[in-house]
């Protein structure tokens, strides 16, 4: 079993490394002046969903406001001391990812600031919610929008706080609520708040238009960005991760066994070597899903491959996260829905928030899962004003408090 310092070195080595690459990426594609206009455009955006960076302010803006916003994240996590688990790595795959559309450098702090405030009148330290601050920030875009769209800057302060105070302690409950059958635990938590805020938040006269910004053209340069971390990580997976390749492939096939029902924490139990094979392979198997379905390898769709990447070490593997995106791809040919529709694509590929549901009960149940979500995804957004990025975590925690009753009921075990 790997060692905690293990796990807190692969994590924020992983981290720096991607950082690194970005930062070099966003210069050698774009010139100083626009790099740097283009990432003022990204902080000053409303981004409501869908907001693709690439297609706002190019592929050099939106790669280095996801670099700073990780490494933001990285620093906040080692400031307060979060335990270094394959939680971490979850957390800072997902900011890398949602970094790409929707949150920037500006918009996360007001929530941040919120989660650091639920600690400390709970009296507990800020490392027990860091991870869930981070993560909470699922509704960045509504301070932008109220910063940026109607001239609202305290309000957009004051209820990035309030969300940031509220999420922290509801993920607990909703954790529970749950059972560990989604994923996105916490993007259902900030689902039903933004249900909450948003109604209230009409009521006085506001709107909260959606988004269709979205790149087509940059394929082949980001299609090769996931291919090109994707390799990487399987090659320093087998051969540079301090473990015999014998071991670690031996270690994946463990793995590959699991359910993924949360809490579940690969990178402790089998090492990051297995860990590092498990990302590559699920980076290589959304990246060919979109590609046999025609579909684009966008900011938004880098985001999904980057998320479900970082949740290789916590949950999802090639086994339980197939079932789901067939489900969704099946819902397609069934539904009056395009595959090849941006929502869809991102649905496809984030639906593996329901791996547990596929990895607990069976590929027939990760298909049923894979094809409700696929239906509810599209219905969601509008009821939390396309401010909430979790939209497919908000989904996916309504389909898994449908489906684990009733598959409970036709299954001998409890989960």
């Amino acid at each position: 079993m790997p060692t905690k310092t293990h796990s807190s070195n692969l994590a924020y080595s992983l981290t720096l490394s991607y950082c690194a690459l970005l930062l070099l990426l966003s210069h050698l594609l774009d010139k100083p002046a626009h790099l740097w206009a283009g990432f003022c455009s990204i902080l000053t955006s409303p981004a409501p969903l869908i907001t693709d960076y690439v297609a706002l302010a190019g592929p050099g803006p939106a790669l280095l406001n996801s670099a700073l916003v990780v490494l933001s994240s990285l620093l906040v996590l080692r400031l307060s001391n979060a335990p270094q688990d394959g939680s971490t790595l979850s957390t800072l795959g997902l900011m890398a990812g949602f970094s790409l559309f929707g949150k920037n450098l500006l918009n996360i702090w007001p929530i941040l600031l919120g989660s650091l405030l639920s600690a400390r009148l709970r009296r507990l330290p800020f490392s027990s919610c860091a991870k869930a601050g981070l993560m909470a920030t699922s509704l960045a875009p509504l301070p932008s929008f109220l910063c940026f769209s109607l001239g609202l800057p305290l309000l957009a302060l004051l209820l990035g706080l309030l969300i940031g105070l509220v999420i922290p302690p509801l993920s607990l409950r909703t954790l529970r609520l749950l059972r560990g059958m989604s994923l996105y635990n916490i993007g259902f938590a900030c689902g039903l708040t933004a249900a909450v805020l948003i109604p209230l938040l009409r009521l006085l006269g506001l709107s909260f238009p959606s988004a269709s910004l979205w790149a087509v053209e940059h394929t082949p340069l980001l299609g090769g960005l996931v291919a090109g971390l994707s390799l990487l990580c399987l090659a320093v997976g087998l051969l540079f991760s301090g473990a015999s390749p014998r071991a670690v492939c031996r270690s994946l096939r463990s793995l590959l066994r699991e359910t993924g029902q949360s809490p579940c924490d690969f990178l402790r139990a089998y090492g990051g070597g297995a860990v590092l094979v498990n990302m590559g392979l699920n980076g290589l198997l959304c990246l060919g899903y979109l590609l046999l379905i025609g579909g684009d390898v966008s900011g938004p769709t880098l985001g999904c491959i980057l998320t479900v990447m970082g949740f290789s070490a916590a949950g999802k593997h090639p086994r339980n996260i197939l079932p789901i995106m067939a489900g969704v791809a099946l819902g397609s040919l069934l539904m009056p829905w395009d595959a090849t529709n941006p929502s869809t694509q991102m649905a496809a590929l984030f639906g593996a928030t329901l791996a547990p549901i596929s990895g607990r009960f069976g590929p027939l149940a990760g298909l049923l899962a894979g094809l409700l979500h696929g239906a509810l995804v599209l219905q969601t957004g509008p009821l939390t004003g396309c401010v909430n990025l979790y939209n497919n975590g908000f989904s996916g925690g309504l389909i898994a408090l449908l489906l684990t009753p009733l598959l409970t009921l036709l299954h001998p075990r409890e989960p």
